[in-house]
């Protein structure tokens, strides 16, 4: 039997991609409301079904792609009856391309889902309601994306090399021109760097290209698998120049990414001026994709943490410093700790640039192997901010004895161990969910940040 490809929902057109026989018409559902990834949801003869493009209280037609006993996964074929909240698109790739998945869904729509994913993650997990929530961070829903990795791929049948993200479900690149979510100066690169990697001789060498966009400068980063000839130096070279971007070249693992043109460029820095800050990074160390939400979540962070000189706080994955040097800024002593130390080397350099090495210190330690020993080991801290990976902070809360910090201020990309963590510092740790709220920090995609206030009993 031959299978056909997933249905895909083009966004504003509203049209069928795949025509069935009128012998076998589509089901047709109503919304019930959004899960965890933006997808609609609905039962119909005592099963769940997952619709990708569906909002909460639309009547819809669906085709399925997965169909499991309890439940399937499918995408809309046509909306029957709209939800005053649907928008229409504003990327024409929107459907096919993976990269986002609620432009259909207004931005106001899309904060109060993400909420809601936050609201009963720690209900449903935890059996915790924050006893305040606070309001949603929110900022610009295009041009936001200062960070991206492009997957490269040479398709003759698409007339040449492709250069975007993958297509939804698919390990295909889409073929795109612009990305709306893309700053708009990184957007309109798309077309031409298709055409510069096409004539490069090692264009079926070359995979990935990664997107750095600083206050001042932006980096591409081109990870290749094969050295370049003279030809394509001098192409790279004049690419760099005319439009006004550092390349540099990645021929093995991250930490072989160097400068390549123009080798004298300004570093990259991101600005904090609500606390007089510039923190400085390499393209391939960590920072948050949205420089705008990033101040406003720092903002509210210092809020709720209330750092004061004289005391002494943690900050628990620290990266590069991002939350460590504001708070050092307010007065406050404060240890970063965190896995990388490259990272750890990077937040000393950005100390020091900011006239806070007395007030910041850095060190490397492995806190997803955290121990009351190793927490012993720093001395005591009055606060801690806490900024996993999505994995979380288990073993660090686990952690935790009587002389623990009296106030935690959380902040987490992953609803699901935010929650799991905090019913361990509620019901084991003696600690209370003063408040949680999300910051929208990827629009139009179903990735939630969120940040939680705890404090002692």
């Amino acid at each position: 039997m031959t299978r056909q490809r997933p249905l895909q929902f083009p966004g504003a057109c509203l049209q069928l991609r795949l025509h069935f026989a009128k012998s076998n018409p589509m089901p047709e559902a109503i919304i019930e409301s959004l899960d965890h990834e933006g997808r609609g949801i609905a039962r119909l003869d005592g099963k769940t079904v997952f619709v990708e493009g569906a909002l909460t209280g639309e009547r819809v037609s669906f085709a399925s792609y997965r169909r499991k006993p309890n439940y399937e996964l499918a995408t809309v074929g046509a909306v029957l009856s709209a939800s005053a909240l649907r928008a229409k698109p504003g990327c024409p790739h929107f459907g096919i391309c993976g990269g986002c998945s609620m432009q259909h869904l207004d931005p106001a729509g899309q904060t109060a889902v993400k909420q809601r994913v936050m609201e009963d993650a720690f209900w449903h997990i935890a059996r915790l309601r924050p006893e305040l929530l606070y309001p949603a961070i929110q900022g610009p829903v295009w041009g936001y994306r200062s960070r991206a990795r492009l997957s490269v791929r040479r398709v003759p049948k698409k007339g040449g090399v492709l250069v975007g993200f993958h297509e939804k479900r698919s390990s295909y690149i889409a073929d795109m021109d612009s990305c709306a979510v893309l700053p708009p100066a990184v957007s309109a690169l798309l077309p031409r760097l298709r055409r510069l990697v096409d004539g490069l001789s090692i264009a079926d060498r070359l995979p990935q290209i990664e997107v750095a966009v600083g206050d001042g400068v932006t980096v591409l980063v081109l990870r290749i698998l094969q050295g370049l000839t003279v030809a394509d130096e001098s192409a790279l070279r004049e690419f760099s120049e005319a439009h006004g971007i550092q390349l540099w070249l990645q021929p093995g693992g991250p930490e072989t990414a160097q400068p390549f043109h123009p080798i004298d460029a300004p570093p990259l820095e991101y600005r904090l001026p609500d606390f007089g800050l510039g923190l400085q990074f390499r393209p391939n160390e960590f920072t948050q994709v949205n420089h705008g939400i990033n101040r406003m979540l720092l903002r509210r962070a210092v809020q709720l943490l209330q750092p004061g000189a004289g005391e002494r706080i943690g900050d628990l994955f620290c990266g590069l410093g991002n939350f460590t040097l504001p708070i050092a800024r307010c007065g406050a002593r404060v240890l970063g700790i965190e896995g990388s130390q490259a990272l750890v080397q990077r937040g000393e350099i950005n100390a020091a640039m900011n006239g806070l090495s007395e007030h910041a210190e850095f060190v490397a330690a492995n806190l997803f192997e955290a121990t009351p020993e190793l927490l012993a080991g720093w001395g005591r801290l009055d606060k801690w901010l806490v900024d996993p990976p999505r994995e979380g902070a288990i073993e660090l809360v686990r952690a935790l004895g009587e002389d623990g910090p009296g106030r935690i201020v959380y902040v987490s990309c992953n609803p699901a161990t935010l929650a799991r963590d905090a019913a361990v510092l509620v019901r084991e740790k003696g600690y209370r969910l003063c408040g949680a709220g999300i910051a929208n920090m990827f629009p139009h995609t179903s990735h939630v940040e969120s940040i939680a206030l705890f404090e002692r009993r």
